[in-house]
């Protein structure tokens, strides 16, 4: 059972007390822009649909020497029945309630509707701060005409574009002027250290962007300050454990994500493919913090059409590779298909630990209403491990997040696998466990087969060996299959791909 469980949704240490300011609105007047931009991340995503974003999406910007922290929410449609928008209205309340300023975001291109004008008394009801943000407004006329929107009956109006950065100023110096300073919040030195990691962590995912927007006035980074960062190798202190929930729509991501926070976080459907912007937050597991990060599901090129289909799949297949360990979620009900093959082996291919979760097994089971007998767990893991051959040394968890059943195992098994990926095995231990094995067991080809004079652990995450060899030659698949599962049985590594790299002896006189 755990011990402590608390759901946060601030990224960095201390960041619960930074001052929340809500950007709201309705559908495509530019709210993820905005967010975008005063983040300076690609946190959200961003295209000319309406309704793209649909759940919390949480960030830091900094102003005037200031921290703030910002959320963006999906667009605010009052009174709309309909279930997705419906959603998306209560996960935006739950930004007011928590607000301490609002920034109602409209089109200056856009005629004022009943919607805006619903939308600004939920808005004043509240007794905050509300700033209006006229955006996309270029040129003069457009600011002229921005004048129009203070039939709202909002005092503070800015005209601005969040594309370009123009007008956000003056917006944000108000916002600063409107709450005042919070006390001075004194981090532990542990605290301190996790903060500067976040802080890397989003330098990173700006690199990563290629950059990001930048406010107007700013210079571009050049080539080389924009080069993705390598977080895969080198051994470093773990304050936080990135987990990437994965798998194809529909398969219950987001049903998990609720049921490991005991929250209400992400928005839940039967509708597939609800998810699009990665959905993360931070469960501390017997002293660990472990951030679960809910992705989109991930779908072949061909069965995305919109632009948003498209950009979710590209973000999740980036915050899969920007993660620790990667929770791939298979649906009791269809079995093991081709598109979770295809999904395992991404995260296989990148590196990451990799748990494997059958979810709604009580749908074939104790639940089960079709009239068949209940699955066999055994039965339907032997045939599990035959489609994902690649993934023999991932543990395999049978759960129903809707139930909540199981969910204690799979936080346990995070905090497990993530120790295992990051363990180190001494060059003397190693050497040692080298000189019981009998290499002549390995079914390899002679034509192929080499001497190995020592093996060292050269990184960690994934635990990566570099083999000092007689010959220098790419090794053999049945032979790397052997090695590996040696080092399995000698030192475990559970949960995580073994990498192997080979350098020979008479490598630099070839050089």
């Amino acid at each position: 059972m755990p011990t402590y469980r608390r759901s946060v949704v601030p990224a960095k240490p201390g960041a619960e007390a930074l001052p929340l300011v809500a950007i709201v609105g309705r559908p495509n007047v530019g709210k993820s822009t905005l967010f975008n931009r005063l983040t300076r991340s690609r946190r959200s995503i961003v295209g000319d649909e309406p309704g793209i974003t649909r759940d919390r999406i949480y960030g830091e910007y900094e102003w005037a020497g200031r921290q703030f922290r910002l959320v963006d929410t999906g667009g605010i449609v009052p009174d709309d029945p309909a279930l997705i928008p419906t959603e998306i209205y209560n996960q935006a309340k739950v930004a007011l309630e928590d607000a301490d300023a609002l920034v109602m975001v409209v089109d200056v291109r856009t005629e004022l509707a009943s919607p805006d004008y619903d939308l600004v008394r939920i808005l004043l009801r509240g007794g905050k701060p509300v700033f209006l943000a006229v955006n996309k407004a270029e040129g003069e006329v457009m600011t002229t005409e921005a004048e129009n929107f203070r039939r709202l009956g909002i005092r503070n109006v800015f005209a601005i574009s969040a594309e370009h950065g123009l007008g956000i100023g003056d917006l944000l110096d108000a916002i600063s002027e409107a709450i005042p300073a919070p006390a001075k919040v004194e981090l532990t030195e542990d605290e301190a250290r996790a903060a500067q990691e976040a802080e890397d962590a989003q330098a990173e995912e700006t690199e990563i962007s290629e950059g990001g927007p930048l406010l107007a006035g700013e210079a571009a980074a050049s080539d080389e300050e924009l080069r993705p960062l390598h977080r895969t190798h080198g051994e470093y202190e773990q304050h936080e454990t990135s987990v990437a929930i994965i798998g194809r729509p529909n398969v219950g991501k987001s049903t998990l994500l609720n049921a490991l926070t005991g929250t209400s976080r992400a928005i839940v459907s039967p509708v597939a493919g609800t998810t699009r912007d990665a959905v993360d937050e931070v469960v501390e597991f017997e002293g660990q913090q472990l951030r679960f990060v809910d992705t989109a599901g991930i779908r072949r090129k061909g069965k995305t059409h919109l632009m948003a289909e498209k950009m979710s799949v590209v973000m999740a297949r980036r915050h899969l590779e920007a993660a620790d360990v990667a929770l791939l979620i298979l649906d009791a009900k269809d079995g093991v298909t081709a598109s979770d093959a295809t999904i395992g082996g991404y995260a296989h291919e990148s590196g990451r630990s990799v748990i494997i979760l059958v979810n709604k097994w009580d749908a074939v089971t104790t639940g089960r209403t079709d009239g068949k007998p209940p699955a066999d767990r055994e039965i339907f893991e032997k045939q599990l491990r035959s489609v994902l051959k690649y993934l023999s040394y991932a543990p395999v968890i049978f759960l129903s997040a809707l139930e909540g059943t199981g969910i204690d195992r799979v936080l346990h098994e995070v905090k497990a696998v993530a120790a295992e990926r990051r363990k180190r095995v001494t060059t003397g231990q190693m050497n040692r466990f080298l000189e019981k094995i009998d290499f002549q067991r390995a079914p390899v080809p002679m034509s192929k087969r080499i001497r190995i004079f020592y093996m060292t652990q050269a990184a960690v995450a994934p635990p990566t060996f570099v083999l000092f060899t007689d010959r220098d030659i790419k090794l053999h698949f049945a032979f790397e299959r052997f090695l590996e599962n040696q080092i399995r049985e000698a030192f475990g590594f559970k949960g995580t791909p073994i990498w192997f790299k080979v350098k020979a002896r008479n490598a630099g006189s070839k050089d």
